[in-house]
C-alpha cells in the first residue's frame, strides 16, 4: 500500500528525513511516533505527496509519486483522508458544510454528498451540531468534524497528524475508538503522534523516529 526507499528530506541546509525505509501494508494501523522536530509531519506529507522527496521513492497504492503528474496526484488524494493537527475547518461554513465540500470538490452530485454528509455525521456523535459553526465547537467536536470530513470518500488511506494533542483523555479515547473504526472497516491508517499514554496502551505497530531517522 505504502512503500519508502531510501527517502530523504531536506530543507534547506537542514535534514528533516535520513534514508527512510518503510513498508505499510494494506488495513495497517500504524503509529508514527518521536519528540518534536523528528520528522513526522514531514513524513506523512511525503506521503499525500505535498512534498518530494530529496532523495528516494515513494509509492502509494502501486503509484510512484515521484512520476505522477498534477492531475494524477489529484485524483489519488481524492482516496486518501488527512486530518490536520489544526484542524483546518471554515469558520464561516457551518459543520454540514465542511463535511459535505470534501465531497463536493470530487464532482459528487448533490443528493449524494447530503445523504453521505447526514451519515458520517451521525457516526461521529455530531447529527445534532450540523448547523453550528466551528468556533461554537469544542476542540473535541471540532477534531470529530475534521474526522467526519476526511472519512466522507471512504478513503483507502488516512493521516492524521497530532490527533489528541490538544484533547482531554476521555476525548482522546473517543477520537482513538473513531480511528479504530475506519481501520476495521478496511482503511489503512497512518497516525502522527507523540503522546506516550496513546503508545502505552496500544497494540498497533509503531514506527519510531528520532532527528530524521527511523530507530524502532
Amino acid at each position: 500500500m505504502i512503500q519508502l526507499f531510501h527517502v530523504s528530506k531536506n530543507f534547506g541546509g537542514n535534514v528533516a528525513l535520513k534514508d527512510i525505509n518503510l513498508r505499510i501494508r494494506r488495513g495497517d494501523f500504524v503509529f508514527i511516533s518521536g519528540p518534536s522536530g523528528a520528522g513526522k509531519t514531514t513524513l506523512l506529507r511525503l506521503m499525500f505527496g505535498a512534498e518530494q522527496p530529496t532523495e528516494g521513492q515513494i509509492l502509494v497504492d502501486g503509484i510512484n509519486l515521484n512520476r505522477i503528474s498534477r492531475l494524477k496526484l489529484d485524483l489519488l488524494r481524492r482516496r486518501i483522508g488527512f486530518v490536520f493537527q489544526d484542524f483546518k475547518l471554515l469558520n464561516r461554513k457551518t459543520v454540514f458544510q465542511n463535511v459535505a465540500l470534501a465531497s463536493e470538490v470530487i464532482g459528487e452530485r448533490h443528493t449524494i454528498t447530503k445523504k453521505k454528509a447526514h451519515q458520517i455525521l451521525r457516526a461521529v456523535g455530531l447529527s445534532t451540531k450540523e448547523q453550528a459553526y466551528p468556533l461554537q465547537l469544542s476542540g473535541g467536536e471540532q477534531q470529530r468534524v475534521a474526522i467526519a470530513r476526511s472519512m466522507i470518500n471512504n478513503p483507502l488511506i488516512l493521516y492524521a497528524d497530532e490527533p489528541t494533542g490538544n484533547l482531554d483523555p476521555d476525548i482522546t479515547r473517543e477520537i482513538m475508538f473513531l480511528f479504530r473504526t475506519i481501520n476495521l472497516r478496511g482503511t489503512t491508517v497512518v497516525i502522527a503522534t507523540h503522546s506516550r499514554d496513546l503508545l502505552e496502551n496500544t497494540e498497533q505497530r509503531i514506527v519510531a523516529l528520532n532527528q530524521g531517522m527511523i530507530i524502532q
